[in-house]
């Protein structure tokens, strides 16, 4: 569901947020969320214009969340970064103008249900959730359409 920048850009704004407002380098970024420093560099120039991350040059620069994090929900950052598909056209091609099909609109309602949880969802409330897993623990699970996790 996630798209590889989108998960790299969230794995960017966890660590940032957990980071109580110290800078980080492109380089301890890299490092500490698995992310290739090339593809990095264009995540965090990406976040920066939709002003999700700020940079300060210098002796003391890098990156900084410059969102509050209970402020700021996944969809921000996917709606930043590469926005989740909506449906453009039937899916089963009937032509139908302005007026949907049914599947069309069981389709479309699953796609906003879908952007209404990410909506909800705040990257605080993530760092904070009291479950032993925790963000960038090497371990990757994916969560297919179902719901179901898998390794």
């Amino acid at each position: 569901m996630f798209s590889q920048t989108n998960e790299y850009a969230l794995r960017v704004i966890a660590h940032l947020a957990a980071q109580d407002g110290a800078a980080q380098t492109t380089r301890q970024i890299a490092v500490a969320t698995k992310v290739p420093e090339g593809y990095l560099s264009k995540v965090l120039q990406t976040l920066g214009k939709a002003e999700l991350v700020h940079s300060q040059r210098g002796l003391h620069g890098g990156f900084t969340l410059a969102k509050d994090p209970a402020e700021l929900s996944v969809f921000d950052v996917i709606q930043a970064v590469d926005p989740l598909p909506r449906v453009k056209g039937c899916p089963i091609g009937m032509n139908h103008g302005a007026k949907l099909c049914s599947l069309h609109k069981h389709v479309d309602a699953a796609f906003a249900e879908v952007e209404r949880a990410f909506q909800k969802a705040k990257i605080a409330d993530i760092l904070a959730d009291n479950t032993s897993a925790k963000p960038l623990s090497g371990e990757r699970v994916s969560v297919s359409v179902s719901g179901k996790k898998s390794k």
